[in-house]
C-alpha cells in the first residue's frame, strides 16, 4: 500500500488535506489518483472542496468523527459538501486557521493557548470533546506541531517533558516524538492519519516511518 505521497509535487500534504476516521477532505485541484491512494491507505471516503476558496484547507479545518470546525470564511456551498458526513461550525473570533490551532481526536482537543471562550465552546460542542489549552515545543499552532488519532499522538521532537506528560494525561494515549519529510518537526504539515492508517509526505525517511508507525500503533 502506498504510504508516501505528494500533492502536485508538494510533500507537505497535511497543509492541503484533513482526515478523520470517516473521510478525507481535499481540494479539487489535487489529482484524483493521489486522493484515491490516500483514501485506500486511510480506509475513508473522499470529499473534494475548497475552504473559503482556498486549497490549503488542512490549515483551515479541524475535525473528527463528530464534526468539523472551520475557518469563518468557509462558503455555504463548501459547508454543504462537508455536512453530508458531519456537522460543520465556523470558528468564531479573530483566529481563523482552525487546522493549525486545534489538535483533536474523537475524545480530546488541545487548542492554541490564546483561543477565546466562545471559540473553545464551539470546538467543544461541535467536535464533542474535552478541550484544553497548551503548546507543543513551545509552539501555539498545536494542530501543525502534532497529529492525534484514537490510538496515539505523534509530536514535534522539541516537545518538552512537561508538554508530553500533559498530552499523555489529557488524551490518555501513548505520546511520542518524531519528524516528517526528512527532519521537519511540523508533524501535522505532512501526516494524515486515523485509527485505520496513514499517509505521509513523500520525502519522509524509513526511520521516520518507523517512528510514526510505533507512535500511532501501526507497527
Amino acid at each position: 500500500m502506498l504510504r508516501r505521497l505528494s500533492f502536485n509535487g508538494n510533500p507537505f500534504i497535511g497543509v492541503f488535506a484533513k482526515s478523520t476516521d470517516e473521510v478525507i477532505i481535499s481540494p479539487p485541484d489535487i489529482p484524483n489518483r493521489a486522493v484515491q491512494n490516500a483514501c485506500n491507505s486511510l480506509g475513508v471516503e473522499s470529499v473534494r472542496t475548497f475552504i473559503g476558496g482556498s486549497s490549503v484547507l488542512g490549515s483551515l479545518i479541524a475535525g473528527n468523527s463528530h464534526g468539523f470546525v472551520t475557518s469563518p470564511y468557509v462558503l455555504k456551498e463548501e459547508i454543504a459538501m462537508i455536512e453530508k458526513y458531519a456537522p460543520v461550525a465556523r470558528l468564531p473570533g479573530k483566529m481563523t486557521a482552525a487546522g493549525n490551532l486545534i489538535l483533536v481526536n474523537d475524545n480530546v482537543a488541545l487548542v492554541h493557548p490564546f483561543m477565546d471562550r466562545k471559540a473553545i465552546e464551539t470546538v467543544k460542542n461541535t467536535l464533542k470533546v474535552d478541550v484544553y489549552k497548551g503548546t507543543i515545543a513551545n509552539l501555539k499552532t498545536v494542530g501543525m506541531a502534532a497529529v492525534a488519532t484514537n490510538k496515539g499522538v505523534l509530536v514535534h521532537p522539541k516537545a518538552s517533558t512537561s508538554e508530553i506528560g500533559f498530552l499523555e494525561n489529557i488524551f490518555d494515549l501513548p505520546v511520542d516524538i518524531g519528524t516528517v519529510n526528512h527532519g521537519s518537526g511540523l508533524i501535522g504539515s505532512a501526516l494524515l492519519a486515523n485509527s485505520k492508517g496513514y499517509v505521509i509526505g513523500s520525502k519522509t525517511t524509513g526511520h521516520e516511518l518507523g517512528r510514526i508507525e510505533d507512535a500511532l500503533s501501526f507497527g
